[in-house]
């Protein structure tokens, strides 16, 4: 790896809010279920350590469930509420800190991918904006969410957002994307609602909207909040919420209004093109910036040599290769940000490697990795 690539574009310092990231890259939030009843312990603390000493500029936690029985769908993935969860995860935080690095906590609710009756609360129906599953039929074991319910949700999340700038975390990243509870108020698959919070794809951000509004009032102006969004969803990777650049700006611009500070766009393979029969130059992340002029972190099989789900047209690209295109991508302005998921499992030297040109001893990215506890 040719090391004045690596020092002049991933390696760089760059702002985030009003600090500084030591260099672009992020670590991507990662399920992995290892908080037992939700609490986060010393190993998830100097397992995002590590990532942090070794040159990663800001981690985002793995997705936190929000202060709602139906926010997720396992005993052991961490909570963002309870003294003892924040307690866990204020240590998470002192350890970044001491090694460097930034870290903001993923909040989310899964909504409607949810099974009935999962942990850690059996008894809490699955809840969606609408009734409707990830597949668009009405499910009887999924609650539509009532008007005051959507209040309380919207509350939930300020809720979890001042804890964490309380505990001392440098931001909270909002999860929109992938077919979770946010993502499934933008789809017009799963929101079928006849009051404010439905209608075209415009009127279905309100939901998100609102949340971020909410969090921008108990947080403050200065406090970064990190938006984080796809086309695709888990149970349909062809899905668009915007087949065009003008409807993706009907979805953003009520988010930019509401006070999104930055932009994670969610993408398999961070080289394709978003719209087929517009800038074909432009990934996701490359026209979320351009519509709304925030910052924007790519991501998408960026540290992996075989690319997500990939096919034959893309089975050859390789790590090297995505690096070229991305050090293009970011002296062109596209994004500002690299989120990279995988290959920091795997391997929390992954940073340092790339930085030192060491990519022959990266740890590769495996099942088993998932399982790690390093």
């Amino acid at each position: 790896m040719d090391q004045k690539y690596a020092g002049y574009t991933l390696f760089q310092s760059v702002p985030f809010g009003n600090e500084k990231l030591a260099s672009r890259l992020v670590m991507a939030p990662m399920t992995r279920m290892f908080s037992p009843e939700g609490v986060p312990g010393d190993n998830v603390a100097q397992y995002y350590r590590k990532r942090a000493e070794n040159g990663i500029g800001l981690i985002i936690t793995e997705g936190t469930a929000i202060n709602h029985p139906a926010a997720v769908m396992s005993p052991d993935i961490p909570r963002f509420y309870g003294e003892d969860a924040l307690n866990g995860w204020a240590n998470v935080v002192h350890e970044v800190h001491q090694a460097g690095g930034k870290i903001i906590p993923q909040l989310w609710h899964v909504g409607a991918a949810r099974r009935a009756g999962s942990e850690p609360n059996v008894d809490a129906p699955p809840v969606s904006p609408s009734g409707f599953t990830l597949k668009g039929q009405r499910n009887e074991k999924i609650k539509a969410l009532t008007k005051e319910e959507v209040a309380e949700m919207i509350n939930a999340y300020a809720e979890a957002a001042a804890n964490a700038k309380r505990i001392g975390f440098d931001g909270i990243e909002l999860h929109g994307a992938h077919g979770y509870l946010i993502d499934q108020f933008f789809w017009e698959l799963t929101n079928k609602r006849t009051d404010e919070y439905g209608g075209d794809i415009g009127e279905r951000s309100k939901f998100a909207a609102d949340v971020v509004r909410a969090c921008r009032k108990v947080v403050g102006p200065d406090f970064p909040i990190v938006f984080r969004y796809s086309q695709w969803k888990g149970t349909d990777y062809q899905a668009k919420l915007a087949t065009n650049s003008k409807e993706l700006e009907q979805l953003l611009t009520p988010l930019v209004e509401a006070g999104v500070d930055i932009f994670h766009c969610s993408t398999r393979r961070i080289w394709e093109p978003e719209f087929k029969d517009e800038d074909l130059s432009l990934g996701l992340a490359g026209w979320t910036k351009r519509i709304t002029e925030k910052p924007t972190i790519a991501v998408g099989s960026v540290g992996i040599n075989r690319a997500y789900l990939s096919n034959q047209d893309n089975d050859n690209v390789t790590i090297v290769d995505n690096l070229k295109i991305i050090d293009e991508k970011i002296k062109a302005g596209e994004f500002d940000y690299v989120a990279v998921g995988r290959a920091v499992l795997a391997d929390p030297e992954w940073a340092v490697k790339l930085k030192n040109g060491k990519l022959d001893q990266v740890v590769h990215y495996t099942k088993e990795s998932e399982k790690q506890l390093i």
